[in-house]
């Protein structure tokens, strides 16, 4: 009997360029049959603690504190050098400090919120909204700053914000490693064939965008219609990469010490996340 999979990814271009092959069944999907949804990642942080999920992209802070029911499969992460969130504010030399300040932040499971309470813990208001509403609420003036993702990095200039601090920068200065922002889970209930078997379908749909990148433009298009070709493109090239190919021992690393800044500055227990095939 075909094992069905429930799969949730995100809208991003990196993960439709990604999961274009296996999107379209343009790689071989091992056996499995793969029901898949496209969703926020907060969206799917939550639908992960809720196991709603065989395998899912999530954010790394969520996948650690969901260690006990999901490995990390070793394609399909964004994690690298120069791709960390970006700290904006509505106005020139502006910085959080002091409470009545308001910050928007993607979601309280997302790695763009950790970073930003590692870097900034109460300093000011947290307020979580979609991350595609935050710098259109900035420029509106409803915060005084916000937590950017994805395109984002690419816009906010043109969008008239200011820079406070590239928290992906501070990252790399503090620990040397590349950050590690999101990555796919996959139930441990699952057994390990199932997983295997998951693994390389993910794989392989990542290597054929590798090899075909124009041919997943339509699917790019299709979950970030606002977007121009070069932004989408610009999107693929920061955050697909070796590492997304497969974590390596580099990869693996940056998880733990992100799972050990996570377990010593918010539980004060030590963290770990298995990264599947050792």
């Amino acid at each position: 009997m075909t094992q069905t999979i429930q799969l949730g990814i995100s809208t991003c271009p990196n993960d439709t360029f990604a999961f274009h092959g296996l999107i379209n069944q343009l790689v071989d999907w091992q056996g499995l049959h793969f029901e898949i949804e496209l969703l926020d990642i907060e969206e799917l942080n939550s639908r992960v603690f809720a196991q709603a999920f065989d395998v899912a992209k999530a954010s790394f802070h969520g996948a650690i504190l969901m260690g006990e029911h999901y490995v990390v499969l070793p394609s399909g992460s964004a994690l690298g050098f120069g791709v960390g969130p970006l700290l904006l504010a509505s106005a020139a030399d502006t910085v959080p400090e002091k409470r009545s300040q308001h910050v928007l932040c993607p979601g309280p499971h997302t790695t763009a919120t950790l970073l930003y309470k590692l870097f900034y813990e109460d300093v000011a208001e947290v307020q979580h909204v979609v991350f595609s509403q935050i710098m259109p609420n900035l420029k509106n003036g409803e915060a005084d700053f916000g937590v950017c993702i994805h395109e984002g990095r690419f816009t906010w200039e043109a969008e008239g914000l200011f820079l406070v601090e590239d928290l992906g920068v501070r990252w790399e200065r503090e620990t040397a490693a590349p950050l590690p922002l999101g990555g796919i889970v996959g139930r441990r209930a699952l057994g390990n064939d199932v997983l295997a078997a998951a693994q390389r379908v993910i794989q392989d749909s990542v290597l054929y965008g590798l090899a075909n990148p124009e041919e997943t433009l339509p699917t790019m298009r299709r979950y970030a219609q606002e977007f121009g070709d070069d932004v989408l493109m610009k999107h693929v090239e920061l955050y697909v990469n070796d590492w997304t190919v497969d974590l390596g021992e580099v990869g693996r690393q940056a998880i733990q010490e992100l799972a050990q800044r996570t377990g010593r500055e918010f539980s004060g227990q030590r963290r770990e996340l298995e990264v599947f095939g050792g």
